[in-house]
Parts: C-alpha cells; sequence; structure tokens
C-alpha cells in the first residue's frame, strides 16, 4: 500500500430496540439456546422494526459518531455506504443519508462486498483521500439482514441480526491509519453463499428463488479458516510488525466457532480478538465496526493500538488491513 494520507477520527454505532433472543427463537423454528450457542456463540440479535431500514440505522450511527466526537458533517465530500441491504435498488443508501442529513456538496456511492464491506469501504476511503480527490469521507457499514431472513430455515435465521456503524476518514498526512492491506475474491464458490436478485443463476446452476439468504455453512466455513489466516499474514508481510504483536484482531463476526478456528489457524490469541455476535448476531457489513466501537466504549482499544480488521463472506470476497487507531 503506498503511504497513506488518511486518519479515523471518529466513530458511531446504532442497532435497534427490538430484541430477539435464543428463547423467543424456540417459539419460532426448532431450535433451543444450547444448540445455537454452542454453534455460534450467538445469545441474541437486533431487529429493526417493519419501517425501520439501512438507511435509518445508517443516519443513527452517523449521528451518534457526531455527538460523541463533537463533529460536522456538513464538509464531508463523500458518503460511501457498504451494503447489501439497500432500502431501494436506487437510489443509494448513501444518497438517502445526503439527504437526510442535509450534506450539500457530497458524492455519495453504495459498495457491496457483503460481510467484507466495511473493510472495502475503508480501503477505498484511504485510496480517495490519499490520491487528493477528496478531504473528509463517511465511511459506513450497515445491514437489515432480518428484511431477507427465511424464519423458517433454522441454519440461518439463529445467525442474522440488524446494526450499523459509521467513521470518519479525513485528511491527515503526519498521522495516518493505514498501513497495509491484502484483498482477495473466489466468485467461482459465490452460489455457496448469496441472495438472488435479477438472475436466478450463478456457475451453470439453478439457485433456489427465494429472495432470502442461502448459505451452505459448511463450505463457507471451510473456506474462511483457510482463507483468512492466509490474508492475514498477506497483510502482515508488507509491516515492520509480527502478528503476534498487534494489540487487537478484529475479524468479521459471522459466527464464533469460526474465529476461534481462524485464530487457532493464525496462531493469534482469541484473547485479543474483538468481536460483536454474542449480543447482535451476524450484522453483516456491520459486524467490524460494532465490534470496533464496542472495544472503545469498553476501554480496549486506546490510541495507538495497531488493529488488524479482516472482512470476509459473500462474494466469496474478503478484505484485510492493518490500521494505527489514533482518534
Amino acid at each position: 500500500m503506498f503511504k497513506s494520507k488518511a486518519r479515523i477520527t471518529a466513530i458511531g454505532s446504532y442497532v435497534p430496540d427490538r430484541r430477539l433472543t435464543n428463547y423467543d427463537l424456540e417459539e419460532i423454528v426448532e431450535t433451543n439456546n444450547e444448540w445455537i450457542v454452542k454453534r455460534t456463540g450467538i445469545k441474541e440479535r437486533r431487529i429493526a422494526h417493519e419501517e425501520e431500514f439501512t438507511s435509518d440505522i445508517s443516519c443513527q450511527a452517523v449521528k451518534n459518531l457526531m455527538e460523541r466526537y463533537d463533529k460536522s458533517v456538513d464538509d464531508v465530500d463523500m458518503i460511501i455506504v457498504c451494503t447489501f441491504t439497500p432500502d431501494f435498488k436506487t437510489p443509494s443508501v448513501a444518497s438517502l443519508i445526503q439527504a437526510k442529513l442535509d450534506i450539500k456538496n457530497t458524492g455519495a456511492i453504495d459498495l457491496n462486498a457483503a460481510c467484507a464491506g466495511f473493510t472495502y469501504g475503508l480501503y477505498v476511503a484511504n485510496g480517495l483521500i490519499t490520491s487528493g480527490l477528496n478531504k473528509k469521507i463517511l465511511v459506513i457499514g450497515a445491514d437489515t439482514l432480518s428484511k431477507i431472513t427465511d424464519y423458517t430455515d433454522r441454519t440461518t435465521c439463529v445467525l442474522f441480526g440488524d446494526g450499523g456503524g459509521a467513521v470518519l476518514v479525513e485528511y491527515d498526512e503526519q498521522q495516518p491509519s493505514f498501513i497495509s492491506s491484502h484483498l482477495g475474491s473466489e466468485g467461482e464458490s459465490g452460489n455457496k453463499l448469496y441472495c438472488t436478485n435479477l438472475s436466478k443463476r450463478m456457475n451453470d446452476e439453478d439457485l433456489i428463488n427465494s429472495g432470502y439468504i442461502v448459505q451452505n455453512g459448511r463450505e463457507v466455513y471451510k473456506w474462511a479458516v483457510t482463507t483468512v489466516p492466509k490474508g492475514m499474514q498477506s497483510v502482515m508481510k508488507n509491516t515492520s510488525i509480527d502478528l503476534k504483536d498487534v494489540d487487537w484482531f478484529v475479524p468479521h463476526s459471522a459466527n464464533l466457532r469460526m474465529i476461534e478456528s481462524i485464530c487457532e489457524r493464525s496462531g493469534f490469541p482469541i484473547e485479543r480478538t474483538l468481536y460483536s455476535l454474542v449480543d447482535y448476531g451476524n450484522t453483516s457489513s456491520a459486524t467490524i465496526p460494532l465490534s470496533l466501537d464496542k472495544g472503545v466504549r469498553e476501554g480496549k482499544i486506546r490510541n495507538g493500538n495497531n488493529l488488524l480488521l479482516y472482512g470476509f463472506g459473500g462474494g466469496l470476497a474478503h478484505a484485510g488491513l492493518f490500521i494505527n487507531w489514533n482518534l
């Protein structure tokens, strides 16, 4: 990665107030709390209200950021929303946020890399600012997965929740956040995790045309626990820091057993790994910003810490970033 000129300067998050616990799911589908916790580590998740969408969750996350860090977004010149559950096919969630927050002079784009979305969004924001094209960017990871979850399928409905997180990325040549990165994709395996839209075929196969998330959990698990540890090493090889000296590892919060396997295979201690799935479930592009903000609120993440972020999921796409945290 070329020398960055971008710094993360603020963070905020939001989750809906409706809770869906494992005990609630026992009344909906054939499952139980012990089975869910043993296999996923998830205890509950937040569910958006019927008229609460990704743009609403995103705006609340940005407002939380503004209040906590006394930041204005009036001069933001780009909004990047990382999501695959937009309110509409068009306009974009980013454009809806621009209107709702009354930001007058800004670009607005949505970025869909599913569960790797937030790390891809940060990567793009760093490139735009470092190149000189932009000065101040909102990067938001938000999804309302409950709206595309089949609550008759116990293999998926126990996993997913709704939420959002936002960071502000600003020009700072003296104290940049971004140090190294690694990106990848295995599109030939995209049919292992998908949600149909206009096309009902992929890789010459007919898909289950449900409009809901469909996942081959076993195959996605095998891919993630093999791909992510290798990606972590690729991120770190371009730095002067060993993986063991990273302060915090912040992976996508898909499943606690998956995270444990990734840590075991990479040799990184689970004790220095942050995740948000216990209380929020798998919130796709929101899991990493929710984990980051949880770490900040709990006093775990401190200025000067070195963090390794790694998103992975639908695509099958993945992206890792090594950053220095200094708000």
